[in-house]
Parts: C-alpha cells; structure tokens; sequence
C-alpha cells in the first residue's frame, strides 16, 4: 500500500507504521495510507521559523506577490492530473473546479494584492498623525511579518481550495506555513504540495506539509506563530484550548462549520424570476460537492403560506439531478468524502427527524449511475420540513454536512430575522428578494449574526458568484457558531499574520524607517529637476520649491469660462455676506491645475511617462485674488509597475515594451503666508534606466 508523503523540514518523509488507509469515495477500495508517527513536531515548527520565515522577510511585498503569481501560473500548467486525483474524493469536475481551480485562483487574487503594498519589507498601517506643536514629532503604525509560523489544520471537503487560499495570504505577509489537511482527503493535497515543492519557485521552509494526526504540533507553538483551523465547531474548540495557545496567546481563527440559511422574500411568487433563482440556488447548494461545503444551505425560511408550494418545487428540481461516478459526464452529484462521512451525515438526519419529516430523498437508498451505491459512499438529497421553527431546536443546532437542508415557514421579515439568528452565528445567509427596502430590512437585521450576506435577485442572477463561494477579496468566517474568525478579506487577511507598532519620532526619521516621505520632514536637493530623473534615481524625499505665482480675478474669471464652473463664490459679483467667504476665490481645481504649471518641467522629454491620477486632493484655505502661491514638490513614495505580459503581437499596445515604475509625489501648495491651502499626492509613471 503507498504511503503518502510528508514534506518537513526540506525533504519527503513517509511516518512509521502501517497509518491510516485511505479510500476511493466512489469504489470503496483502499489505494494509500497516511501516517505522521515517527515526525518531529518541534523540529518541523522550529525549521518554518529559522529557514523558512528569514528567507520570506527579506522579500518586498511585491516580491512576494509575483512569487504567488509565478506559482499559481505553474500550478495552471498541471490541471489534468490533479483533476484525475480529486475523482477519488468523490467530486465531479464542477466540484473539482471549485477546489483545485478555485484555490489557483486565489493564488491570483492575492498576488495581486501586491499592489496594495510598498515594494518594502514593512508597510505603514492608516494615517500618520502630528503630535507636537512645531511639526517635529509624529506618530505612525507599521506592519512587519511575524517570526513565527502560520499552522493550518484544513477540512476534508476543500482538500486544494482549502490549503491555497490560506497560504496564499501568510505567504504575502512574509511568513511561512505548516498545512494539515484533514487525512481523509490529504492525498489530493499531497500532490498538490510535490508540484509547488518542485517548481523550486517558494524559498525553502517556506511550505512544510503533514499528512496524517497532527500529533503533538500545536504543543510547540509559540506567541509569534498563527494558528487557523477549518472544521466542526466542537473539534475547533477543543484545539483552541491547547495550553501552548492559551499561555502564549497564540492567534487562533477559527472557521466553522455553521447552519448557514437562506431567506425567499415576503413579495417574491411563482411567477417572478426571483422564485426561480431561489430554487436554483438551494439545488446548487444541495448537491455541489454533495452538499459537504462549510457555507452550505441547511435552514430555507419561506413565507408560511407558500411552503408546501417551495418545498415542491425543490423537490423536483432535485430529482433532475443525476448522481452516480464523477467520472461520466451525465453525473451532477458524485459520492461523499468516503463511509465514514455518509454514516456521520445519517446519523445527524436521524437527529433532525426527531422534530422533521423528510419531504424529499430517502435516507437509505439512492440511485446511481455507472457505480455501485453500496460501496461507493453515495447518497440521496434530503429535504427536510419543519412547521414549528421556534419551538424545535433542532434545527438550529443540529448539522448535517452533506445534502440535507430543512425547509421551515415565517411569519414576516423580522420573523424570519430572529429565525436567521437562532443558528447562534453562520459564515452566510442569503435573502432572495427584488424588493430593496426588504433587502435592507434583512441586511441590517441579520448582519450580526453572520459573516456575509448575499443579497439575490434578478438584477445581480447572471453573475452573482453564489451563497456558497467566498472570495479572496472578501472575509470569510462568521460569529458564534461559526467560530469567530476571518480568512482572506484583502489585505485584511494579510494583516493576520503582520505585528503592528505604532512609532514614533522626527517627520525626518520617519521617512528614513518607513521609505515613505512624512509631511514636515527634511527634503533633499535633488541636483535637477526631479522629472528629469530615472526611477531608479529618484530618492524617498527629493525636493523642489517653485517660484512664486500671483492669482488674480482675471485668472479665476477665465478658468470659470473655461470649466464652467460657474459657483457663485467664484463670480466676484456675489454678495459674500452669510457665506463662508470674504470675497470672490478661486477654484480649487485652478489653484491644482497651477501647481502642476509650477512644478512641471515641460520643456523637453523627460523620463516621466505620464500622469496617473491624483489621491488624496484637499483644498485647505481659501485662495483670493492677490495671493502669491508657491509649490512644495516632493518624491513621497516609489512602486513597482510589472511589464504587462503581451502573449501575441496583436494584443502589443504603446509603451508595452517600457520598464517603468510608479511614483507618488507630495504637492502642497502655499500661500504668501506660508499656509498649505490644498495638498494632493499625484502619481506619475517614470521610465526605468535600465
């Protein structure tokens, strides 16, 4: 029998002894086993923080961030054969899809990401603050990568899914990552791991990979490493109380499974497309991945006289689902994880029909095509219907993780609220509804109790992602029950595994730590006008001040002719009393468009490119006709810009071929008092030397 491997500390290590078997959710034969006896934990957790974690610190953000785009590129070119292993858990390619493609995906998303964060080791956190009088002591926050490792203990069902989407984001932060996933299905993830392990793209140490009981792990974890766990709310429970976590307060995110519910709206009937997309939507849920989703259906709430109207409709949506062998490609619905699973999920329907009666499926027989139900760990839907929701806590406490929902009634909209939230906290809840006050009715009432909403209807049907997708963009975990935690979430998620200092010292200090220049800081004589210099020449604090310019009435007259901007501040017939002004000013916009006559060198062509756009613009003080404005210029921040990759000629644009950088430079403009009336950061693309 082939053993799995694990890969600890730079190398493939196979456990001792025999391990646990492994089986084909669809035949029933056993093909591998897995075992972790023989590893050592300490060593392996000490390895990820003195190899792994100083290799991924000395990268940039950026750096790191292509490193996830080159790896998710390689993990692309080898679909096939991760595709012909994930059958054997039972999934069909759909599913399939969601996890291994799903997961490449998430590699994507947060490589772009880099963008959100300085080509530095560190990034500042929010907004700097002033903290002194005479503008020489201020305050920011930074982030840096911790020293420890990220331990990830994942769940059966999203055996590749589940591992990407998480290291995809410790791996960002500069912090390396040990992946547990559950034994069930860690075959799968195991030859995902040997394909990343050999493009050679990760530093080492930086992925370690442990197939089988994770042992005594979670005993050597200390107060620089990060612990996330993905699985049953009682098992999270019981890894969060390890006294290694408790005594070092170690982070732990928790994502649980949750009785996640969907709401069909007051208003909605059988002849709007609403009540399609509802039908839809709760089959999908059902039956993708056999029903074995954290995010799945398991609560439907329907308005009390249409239920048994729903519950039909559900039911023959179901039928038309043909279950059986992933691997023909009539199936929609493949076997669960394995025996054991189909056992569990049977176990918890026998407690929910203490209160429920099925009304849909059968709890012992299921057909199937091109496989056998008996060996293969096949079942049927099962719809469930409960007429007494506030009195039957089964319901809300009881989960069955496979295709089995209960379908129940409410009364109105703050009914069905208060149903939502006796699940005691889910990662989702949708409510399908065209009605948006409904809508906002549900959101602001239910938003407490569970970690997304997903707002349905018509308008949104075609390219909605789905109750049961999180996005790497968007939080993933949920309150109570569901465990308390987040996942992914942007840069939100990133900042999980980064420490963040408030600092403080001089404006001049501050930008030499941070590579980000500070207001009140020291400039620096550039030698020549800063447009004239390449990016790679370009220092954090390069600084010109412009000559004088005098703003007249006869400028503001013309620039609101010429914009149009005909507000009645800017007409110098106005009578200013009871407004905010003394007499006619001048637009913003021209004091703007003056400042960028001030410091641009336009007279032959230079390394910068173009003009980007313009952040943060905030006019200040009132500028009247008589005062002279001067312009501090200075560099403030310099980005990367990745060449775009041109794979045919055709698709070839101007300037493609140009390496070039992003920089943000730090415009005030002064008066002849020495006040900043407006500040702006204005983003240019410089040309590269090289």
């Amino acid at each position: 029998m082939n053993k799995l491997g694990n890969y600890i500390t730079g190398k493939w290590i196979t456990g001792d002894g025999e391990g646990q078997l492994l089986y084909n959710a669809v035949t029933g034969e056993p093909f591998a086993a897995a075992t972790t006896k023989g590893l050592d934990f300490a060593a392996i957790t000490d390895y990820a923080r003195k190899v792994g974690n100083p290799a991924l610190r000395k990268m940039t953000f950026h750096q790191r961030g292509n490193m996830l785009k080159a790896l998710a590129l390689h993990l692309r070119n080898h679909l096939p054969q991760f595709y012909e292993i994930s059958y054997k858990t039972g999934a069909t390619k759909a599913d399939s899809w969601v996890d291994i493609e799903g997961g490449i995906g998430n590699l994507f998303a947060n490589a772009s990401l880099r963008r959100r964060f300085p080509d530095d080791v560190i990034a500042i956190d929010g907004e700097s603050h002033n903290l002194s009088k005479n503008n020489t002591f201020m305050g920011t926050h930074i982030l840096s990568p911790k020293e420890g490792v990220a331990i990830h203990i994942n769940a059966f069902n999203f055996p590749v899914w589940g591992m990407l989407e998480k290291i995809a984001v410790n791996l960002l932060a500069g912090v390396p990552a040990i992946v547990k996933p559950a034994t069930v299905t860690s075959y799968l993830t195991e030859v995902v791991v040997k394909e990343i392990i050999a493009s050679g793209i990760l530093p080492e140490g930086s992925l370690q990979l442990i197939c089988g009981s994770a042992g005594d792990l979670l005993d050597h974890v200390t107060s620089q490493d990060i612990v996330t766990f993905t699985g049953s709310a009682s098992t999270g429970l019981m890894l969060k109380k390890t006294a290694a976590i408790l005594e070092n307060n170690v982070p732990f995110n928790m994502e649980a499974d949750s009785l996640n519910c969907i709401v069909l709206g007051e208003n909605v009937t059988p002849d709007k497309p609403e009540w399609d997309i509802f039908i839809k939507e709760i089959r999908k849920e059902m039956t993708l991945k056999a029903g074995q989703r954290c995010t799945g259906i398991r609560r439907i709430f329907v308005p009390e006289n249409k239920m048994e109207d729903v519950w039909k409709a559900i039911g023959t949506s179901l039928a038309q689902t043909v279950i059986g062998n992933p691997l023909n490609e009539k199936v929609r619905m493949g076997s669960l994880a394995g025996e054991t699973q189909r056992s569990e999920v049977r176990s918890q329907i026998q407690k929910l029909m203490a209160s429920s009666q099925i009304v849909y499926g059968s709890l012992d027989s299921v057909e199937v095509i091109d496989a056998d139900p008996k060996k293969g760990a096949f079942m049927s839907p099962v719809l469930l219907m409960n007429d007494k929701p506030h009195s039957c806590t089964e319901p809300h406490e009881v989960e069955a993780f496979g295709p089995v929902s209960t379908i129940m009634p409410y009364q109105n909209m703050e009914d069905a609220i208060a149903l939502s939230k006796l699940g005691k906290g889910s990662l989702v809840t949708t409510v399908v509804t065209a009605d948006y006050k409904e809508a906002r009715q549900y959101v602001i009432g239910a938003a407490t109790h569970h970690g997304r909403i997903l707002v349905l209807n018509n308008e949104c049907a075609k390219e909605n992602t789905g109750h049961g997708s999180p996005l790497p963009l968007l939080v993933h975990g949920g309150p109570g029950r569901a465990g308390g935690g987040e996942e992914m979430g942007g840069i939100r998620g990133v900042k999980h595994y980064l420490q963040r200092t408030a600092i403080q010292g001089s404006p001049t200090t501050i930008t030499e730590v941070t590579n980000v220049y500070q207001p009140n800081a020291k400039g620096k004589d550039p030698g020549k006008h800063p447009f004239q210099k390449y990016f790679e020449e370009l220092q954090i604090g390069d600084q010109i001040v412009t000559e004088k310019r005098l703003i007249t009435s006869e400028d503001i007259d013309k620039f609101a002719d010429l914009s149009g901007d005909h507000f009645y501040a800017h007409i110098k017939s106005t009578d200013f009393s009871g407004t905010m002004f003394e007499q006619q000013v001048a637009h913003g916009y021209l004091i703007m468009s003056i400042a960028a006559g001030l410091f641009v060198d336009s007279y032959e062509k230079n390394p910068v490119l173009l003009n980007y756009g313009i952040d943060e613009l905030r006019f200040t003080k009132p500028v009247y006709p008589g005062a002279e404005i001067h312009i501090r210029f200075t560099c403030k921040e310099k980005l990367p810009n990745d060449k775009r990759v041109v794979e045919k000629p055709e698709d070839f644009k101007r300037g493609d071929d140009i390496e070039k950088g992003i920089v943000k430079w730090l415009v005030e403009m002064i008066d002849d008092s020495n006040e900043v009336t407006g500040v702006a950061t204005i983003l240019t693309m410089v040309a590269r030397k090289n």
